[in-house]
């Protein structure tokens, strides 16, 4: 009897490794199909799920109330399952080189408790090769077993887009890989049962890491074309969204806007390619280019608010600037990897200390990661100055009597930064307002 069979038939069981914004959708998902452990490291968020409360905002409570997924912070637990998926995540360190260390964690854990017949699936995003090279040997010496003939491996780029209720995993095709075409046909089978859009069987691990990895590095060098000609059109007095309102009429213009690049794939993964490259003796330099543009957003934001204080006459420092949202994204409770913290940490610099406003957000994360308590959106009066940074769905509400009881009322000139372009610019070409947009 094949592993797929035995998942299908209820006879083994499937584990999670990592139960964060992409590991628990993805346990959630395949327990309406088959039997699956689910396991993380982080007890309080285990605690959390057995209470039916998702953190994460990704499936909603009454999802996690009703999931048949076992939550567990025993790694021993793992020994239960055959088809191992590993979720975990894979930042960057301070100086932009790859951090394996929770990928390479999770394959300790893993290895200690991995049995014969096992099929072990990478998901975390990683730079060609480190599936094959770097984590196949840890499980085999935790585990005391061979790859290849004691268990096998795969690697299947997860694509879901946290905060995204339409592009899910069930509604992306799904690339997925193999040690081998047994071991391909199985994976590929067992991703079947919930992927709706179907599979797509890459030719080898390597080019389904390879692959991860350029999607969003791709993504990172448009944007960082869009917020190129930001800084360009700002210079020159055009309202670059006009602009690029324009241009898309075209139908082969491709629609990407200017923004902060946060979170934990594009402003992540060309790090991790060129890393790789670099290794090889190859230095990137549009990859390279792209990332030194997106990283130096916060940066100016923080500077042209500076300037826009300034033409409007008030003091630069101890100047009262409110800022809406620190997500990574709108719609989404992430803090780790904001960009938004660019903005304030950079206005510090210039003696300004923001009230920093985000109802979406993880308040205890934002606070142990950066230091940042939040504040009520009640507590947003007598400002100098607003920043909309995060498209929040409560910020999209907000109307121009509201905005207007924000800032100080003795003010002749109000200055507002909506980075997302979420209001309505007409209602704020006036007078009293320096309206500015990336």
């Amino acid at each position: 009897m094949s592993l797929y069979s035995d998942l299908a038939e209820g006879k083994e069981k499937l584990s999670l490794v990592g139960l964060g914004y992409v590991g628990m959708p993805i346990a959630v998902a395949f327990a309406r199909k088959i039997k699956v452990v689910g396991f993380d490291l982080n007890e309080e968020k285990i605690a959390l799920y057995r209470n039916g409360v998702d953190p994460t905002n990704e499936v909603g409570d009454e999802v996690i109330r009703n999931t048949r997924v076992e939550f567990t912070a025993d790694p021993a637990r793992l020994r239960e399952a055959k088809f191992h998926i590993v979720a975990v995540p894979t930042p960057v360190n301070d100086d932009h080189t790859p951090d394996l260390t929770p990928v390479e964690g999770a394959s300790r854990i893993l290895g200690q408790n991995l049995t014969r017949g096992s099929v072990v699936v990478f998901e975390s995003t990683v730079y060609p090769g480190v599936t094959e090279d770097i984590c196949v040997p840890i499980l085999e010496r935790e585990s005391g077993l061979t790859c290849g003939v004691d268990f096998k491996i795969g690697y299947s780029p997860e694509r879901i887009n946290p905060g995204d209720k339409e592009h899910r995993l069930e509604t992306i095709v799904k690339i997925v890989s193999g040690m081998d075409e047994e071991t391909l046909d199985t994976i590929a089978g067992v991703y079947e049962m919930v992927v709706e859009a179907g599979v797509y069987r890459a030719q080898s691990i390597k080019v389904a890491e390879a692959a991860k990895v350029i999607e969003n590095s791709q993504r990172d060098i448009n944007i960082a074309f869009m917020n190129e000609l930001s800084i360009i059109f700002n210079k020159m007095g055009i309202d670059t969204r006009s602009v690029l309102e324009a241009a898309g009429t075209k139908w082969n213009f491709l629609k990407f806007y200017p923004g902060l690049v946060g979170g934990h794939c594009i402003g992540v993964d060309p790090y991790y390619l060129t890393y790789k490259a670099e290794e090889l003796g190859y230095h990137s330099r549009i990859i390279l280019a792209g990332r030194r543009i997106n990283d130096d957003m916060g940066k100016y934001v923080a500077e042209s608010m500076v300037k826009n204080l300034i033409r409007a006459d008030i003091p630069v420092k101890q100047a009262r600037v409110a800022i809406l949202g620190f997500t990574f994204k709108e719609n989404c409770p992430d803090t780790r990897n904001t960009k938004v913290i660019d903005i304030c940490r950079e206005l510090g610099e210039y003696g300004i200390h923001p009230l920093v406003v985000d109802p979406a957000a993880d308040a205890r994360e934002a606070q142990r990661l950066y230091g940042v308590t939040f504040a009520s959106m009640e507590e947003v009066k007598d400002m100098d100055a607003v920043i909309v940074a995060v498209a929040h769905d409560q910020f999209l509400s907000l109307d121009k009597e509201r905005v207007d009881s924000f800032y100080n009322p003795s003010h002749e000139t109000k200055v507002l930064m909506d980075l997302k372009g979420v209001l309505d610019r007409n209602r704020y070409l006036t007078e009293d307002y320096i309206y500015w947009r990336l």
